[in-house]
């Protein structure tokens, strides 16, 4: 059986139903490794200093973003004091029409499993609740250290649970204006 990529308990109201979170789609990419002609051989990056040449340990490696003329420095230990740690819940703040949330805003799909088949009533009372008001559960959690906004819905077909990662509203980009790949505005038409 596959492994959750998360575990914890999803809660909305009074009810805490204990769940696992799996991945949905397989990824079909191929991977290579690098090798060297006429040999099993890998071959291995490393981290080179770009003005010197030499190769930098790991410890002394730090991020920076690129603020236009300079860097402004970031060091390992200040992103650990802003990173949102492990979310144990998936809390449920509201329920939206699925008929109003645009496609563009889903990203991700999981399935959502019971934690145990003690849990299955309460598991399938919610999946036919949703199912049957054609609603969406909206959640935020955290996995691998970063916050993700959710809808959680029913899957008809299977009478499963799923959880859509979504994108938050400020990564949409406007279609309209600066892109060079949407036409222009339509024109009116002619009375011909």
């Amino acid at each position: 059986m596959a492994r959750p990529v998360w575990a914890g308990v999803l809660s909305f109201g009074l009810v805490s139903l204990p769940v696992g979170l799996y991945t949905a789609t397989d990824s079909h990419a191929f991977h290579f490794h690098q090798l060297q002609r006429g040999t099993s051989d890998r071959i291995r990056n490393r981290r080179v200093n770009e003005r010197t040449g030499k190769e930098v340990d790991l410890d002394d490696i730090v991020k920076g973003f690129d603020a236009g003329e300079e860097y402004v420095l970031v060091e390992p230990s200040e992103l650990d004091e802003i990173a949102p740690g492990r979310s144990q819940s998936l809390d449920i703040t509201g329920f939206v029409d699925l008929d109003e949330v645009d496609p563009i805003f889903f990203d991700k799909t999981y399935y959502l499993g019971p934690r145990g088949k003690e849990y299955g009533k309460v598991y399938a009372l919610l999946e036919k609740a949703l199912a049957k008001a054609n609603r969406a559960g909206v959640a935020t959690f955290v996995m691998r250290g970063r916050e993700y906004l959710v809808a959680l819905k029913a899957d008809d077909d299977h009478r499963i649970l799923t959880v859509h990662t979504l994108h938050w509203a400020d990564e949409i980009r406007d279609p309209t204006g600066r892109s060079p790949i949407c036409p222009a505005p339509r024109r009116s038409p002619r009375g011909k």
